[in-house]
């Protein structure tokens, strides 16, 4: 079985991510949240319409500020598969 680029098993894992009907811990939610800002060079500000959350958010990318994007793909489907598959 070939293999599968890691962007196209990235795309797999968000869809998966997308139609989770589960509650997701906050945690992994926010891990998620950095991996696929950075996966998809998007460095805009969180758009949450609470100051809290968006504190959160900006920290998790803070964390995981010095990934490239083809570790945070990685990364991303890394954890979806530990923590949701």
């Amino acid at each position: 079985m070939k293999k599968k680029k890691p962007h196209i098993e990235f795309e797999e894992a968000v869809a998966y991510v997308n139609s989770f009907t589960e509650p997701i811990p906050a945690d992994v939610l926010l891990k998620l949240y950095a991996y696929f800002k950075i996966a998809n060079s998007n460095f805009d500000n969180p758009g949450s319409k609470t100051p809290l959350i968006n504190a959160f958010k900006a920290n998790a990318l803070f964390q995981a500020k010095n990934m490239s994007k083809k570790q945070a793909m990685k990364s991303y489907i890394e954890l979806v598969g530990k923590e949701l598959k």
